[in-house]
């Protein structure tokens, strides 16, 4: 028996405003989990593995307070979670779509409910983030994802071939054979739990390994999966190295999948080791990934100025710019520059920087100190560049935390690496332009990256021009609007070129790739004889 499952919405984004009951019992959380510092281990086949290899989980703005001592993983462990995926996977891949659903959907209102505080505290105390980035993300994103997944999945079963007369056909969508492999990053708690979860809900098992600075986190994602009834061995938590991880599950024939978030080089190094390797695997494993970005903002002479400078400031530095969606490089038109200029440098002179548990601030702390290192070194090269001038911020300090200013930078190079590689941090750079269609022609060409761009325009004709030359720029899209924030169900999120494979996180489009579709074809009164009437001899031909 088929059952439609409840109808997706989105998850609503609660205020945190002053007086709101939210706030207080969102700060509650923050105190009481901050006063502790627990003990975490990886999670394989449903038991704890304490290797004694210790880690420690910090805050980023408070890089001295230890939040968990995190048992840390390697070859050995990898092997196990292989092992208890593979256990697994013969209840689990049989297993009704209907049964597997509503454990995800019995998720999604826990992380609502009673699991939000303890979600959203996570992620602000580990990764750094506002309580408005917490909210948009680890509580309403990740519910989005396993609600909408569920909707996405009883949209493909229902999916079916036509069938002629005295014929029944059918597909059978299967789980993949072998496990699928999570590899998910810092800078999301949402995709850190759609990335082992979307292929759990097709049927999949999984060895799911997060990023070194997300364990925390990490961590109660599954304790709420396990209260949700998620059954041991579906989901494998294994934390450790990513190269003593990653080296043991890719050398395994039984790889049915990559699910990737991370940085371009080491998916490329994943994807080149797979293909090394292909002659050995029992399937060719599906390699799904969204890696880099170097997203823009274009704005047209006949731009909005303050939501355009509204825009930059959001999507440039809201969770320190630390989104694959940031928007990083930024063209304006000169006419408008003067007092987009202005206006720029007055709102990120008023952005607050500091703990995340002080709601006033805008910006926490970057992720660690080979992040602040890395843009400390990126602004210092500013400051050393001809034709390149820091028009706002540009300071750092790591005495307590990992902070970088909220930084503009103009250049007068439009081949500067500055407008080319990714940086991953609070830095946007402006290049002023003078010829739109020029402008846009060197947007597409000079990056390799494809994920996020906008264009801010209140001619038609301006708008239409950039969408046609800059079809391929961007998987993700946006007008008048910042190039951040999409929402599950409603811009379904992925880019191509070194951005990812494009298979649109959050939709049925990344479903699919969970499933090895079988078409089934029944037939009810087969033919007796293997004769066709064509063989019969014309009357002509008869003696």
């Amino acid at each position: 028996m088929s059952y439609r499952p409840p109808k997706a919405v989105n998850e609503p984004v609660l205020s945190y405003a002053p007086g709101t009951p939210e706030r207080s019992s969102l700060r509650q959380t923050l105190a009481s989990m901050s006063g502790q510092r627990i003990e975490i281990a990886p999670i394989v086949g449903g038991r704890e593995l304490r290797t004694g290899n210790i880690a420690q989980a910090v805050m980023p703005h408070c890089h001295s307070h230890v939040l968990a001592d995190v048992h840390m993983g390697g070859a050995a462990e990898a092997q196990q979670a292989i092992a208890a995926a593979n256990k697994a996977w013969p209840t689990w891949s049989r297993t009704s779509f209907e049964e597997r659903a509503a454990i995800f959907l019995k998720a999604a209102e826990l992380l609502s409910g009673p699991w939000r505080n303890t979600i959203n505290g996570a992620t602000m105390l580990n990764q750094s983030k506002t309580v408005h980035q917490a909210e948009i993300d680890a509580a309403c994103e990740l519910a989005d994802f396993w609600r909408f997944n569920v909707e996405y999945a009883a949209r493909l079963h229902d999916e079916q071939p036509e069938s002629s007369a005295g014929v029944w056909n059918r597909m059978d969508y299967r789980p993949l054979e072998g496990f699928v492999f999570a590899v998910s990053p810092f800078n999301f708690t949402s995709i850190a739990g759609n990335l082992p979860t979307a292929p759990a809900l097709m049927g999949n098992t999984v060895v799911w390994k997060p990023a070194s600075t997300a364990m925390y986190s990490a961590h109660f994602i599954m304790e709420l999966l396990r209260s949700a009834g998620l059954p041991d061995g579906v989901i494998n938590l294994v934390y450790g190295r990513a190269s003593d991880i990653g080296d043991a599950v890719l050398a395994s024939e039984d790889l049915g999948g990559v699910h990737f978030t991370g940085s371009t080089a080491v998916f490329q190094g994943m994807w080149k080791t797979i293909g090394e390797r292909i002659a050995n695997y029992k399937n060719y494993p599906r390699v799904v990934g969204e890696t880099g970005g170097k997203d823009f903002i274009v704005a047209h002479p006949s731009a909005d100025v303050d939501a355009l400078v509204a825009a930059i400031i959001r999507g440039s530095f809201e969770y320190q710019g630390q989104k694959c969606s940031a928007s990083s490089r930024i063209f304006v038109a000169e006419d408008i520059w003067p007092a987009v200029r202005d206006r720029l440098v007055s709102e990120a002179a008023t952005i607050r920087m500091g703990d995340v548990a002080d709601f006033g601030n805008f910006m926490g702390a970057v992720i660690d100190e080979a992040a602040f290192r890395r843009l400390r070194a990126a602004i210092d090269e500013v400051r050393s560049t001809p034709g390149t001038e820091i028009l706002a911020g540009g300071r750092t300090d790591d005495r307590e935390g990992w902070f970088v200013e909220p930084t503009v930078v103009v250049t007068d190079d439009p081949g500067s690496r500055l407008l080319r590689d990714e940086l991953f941090g609070p830095i946007a750079t402006v290049y002023v332009y003078r010829d739109f269609a020029d402008t846009l022609r060197l947007i597409d060409s000079s990056t390799a990256y494809g994920l996020t761009g906008a264009v801010f325009a209140t001619d038609r004709s301006a708008i239409q021009l950039a969408q046609q030359e800059l079809r391929h720029a961007a998987g993700n899209f946006y007008i008048n609007d910042k190039p951040t924030g999409a929402i599950v169900g409603q811009q379904p999120f992925g880019g191509a070129r070194a951005s990812g494979t494009d298979d649109k996180a959050g939709s049925l489009w990344n479903l699919i790739r969970w499933v090895a579709p079988r078409a089934i074809k029944e037939t009810f009164a087969p033919p007796r004889d293997y004769r066709y009437a064509f063989l019969a001899p014309d009357a002509q031909d008869r003696p």
